[in-house]
């Protein structure tokens, strides 16, 4: 109603003040709000190829397992993905298999903290460093979280969070960038705003500006530097953020406790269900509950379908390499990536939303348990 009532719904004080409290909650000196998680990514990259003078075609390190838009968007900045085996246990990037990946083409390492886990940093820091990579987390799953004390989100020079339905903290759709570095800020805000000189991009940028000076923004007003898109968010999206903000110690809660249900109560299947682990010195966001089967008998297929059917709704655990468009790119490359081509064959994920009650989640617990005890 504030935003309805200020009469201004482009970029303006309640985005700032987003963008500020996510920023800080997640140790950052600056936050920005885009249209997505997505055009986060795509920003950050996009700011870091110009910042660094990257070439078309060279490299960016990409876990084998994440949702599609992490590799898309490299390929969008005219730059190849390279894919990173993923972790057995904990389903993110495996610090042990990204230096045998790196090339003298290679930019930068996307980790991707999936399902709201961070990503074991304190070896992808150290490669990063000796090889001179850049970081871009992709953070799209995971808000809050800390990895050995420190959050996620700041660990790279850009932090890339999505503010989607699904997700931590929903502002519809939206996402929002971390970064330490202000001069990343400026160019990531042009790049979001088509490109445009960044002595203008928000309608208030001219506000107590006089003379000579207000003459040089009017000037420079319309003026764009650089190839950019339109990835703008408004004010509405930003005053159902920081509603979400006020909730989001309730909201962590809940999933922890859902989560926490869960493995109670599915911890009996040990031996046909694989359920997830938390990292040592790390928190868990739990943005859904990862499964994967672990006798080769079993049958997803089945499984889904017998879900399904029951009301459950569920999703395959973020294929990548397997997805039609990657083969048709890449081949088929399950053999490079046999962490990876298992989870594909054997891994889902099933709802751990705050809005879910006790009943929803213990309902989700008898259809798992009855499927089982019906096929030993």
């Amino acid at each position: 109603m504030e935003v309805l009532d200020s009469n201004r719904i482009t970029a303006g004080p309640m985005m700032s003040r987003f963008e500020s409290e996510v920023a800080s909650l997640h140790d950052c000196r600056f936050g920005l709000m885009s249209n997505s998680g997505t055009s986060a990514l795509q920003i950050a990259l996009a700011a870091l190829k110009e910042t660094h003078d990257w070439a078309d075609g060279d490299e960016v390190l990409v876990p084998a397992v994440t949702f599609v838009a992490t590799s898309n968007v490299v390929l969008y900045n005219n730059l190849v993905p390279v894919f990173v085996d993923v972790e057995p246990d904990f389903y993110d990037i495996d610090p042990a298999s990204i230096e045998r990946r790196i090339t003298p083409r290679t930019r930068a390492i996307m980790p991707v903290h999936v399902g709201g886990l961070p990503c074991d940093m304190d070896p992808i820091l150290d490669i990063a460093r000796r090889h001179g990579l850049q970081i871009v987390e992709d953070s799209a799953e995971t808000m809050f979280a800390r990895y050995k004390r420190r959050t996620v989100g700041s660990f790279g020079n850009v932090g890339c969070f999505s503010t989607y339905a699904a997700h931590i903290i929903t502002t519809g759709v939206g996402g929002v960038s971390t970064t330490n570095d202000p001069e990343l800020l400026v160019l990531m805000k042009s790049i979001m705003n088509h490109g445009r000189d960044s002595i203008y991009i928000r309608i208030d940028d001219d506000a107590g500006r006089t003379g000579d000076e207000l003459f040089e923004v009017a000037n420079r007003r319309f003026s764009f530097v650089r190839l950019g898109h339109s990835f703008r968010c408004t004010e509405m999206e930003a005053a159902l953020g920081i509603a979400q903000l006020e909730e989001r110690d309730e909201h962590w809660a809940r999933r922890r406790r859902i989560a926490g249900r869960y493995r109670d109560a599915l911890g009996s299947l040990e031996g046909r269900l694989q359920l997830p682990e938390v990292r040592p010195e790390s928190d868990h966001a739990f943005m859904f509950y990862p499964l994967v089967l672990s006798d080769p008998a079993d049958s997803r297929p089945a499984l889904i379908q017998f879900l399904e059917e029951r009301g459950i709704e569920t999703r395959y655990l973020l294929p990548l390499i397997n997805q039609p468009v990657y083969r048709r790119m890449f081949g088929n490359l399950d053999a490079e990536y046999p962490v990876a081509a298992r989870l594909n064959e054997k891994a889902f994920y099933i709802g751990c939303h705050p809005e879910m009650t006790d009943g929803d989640a213990d309902y989700v617990i008898e259809c798992l348990q009855t499927y089982f005890a019906d096929r030993t």
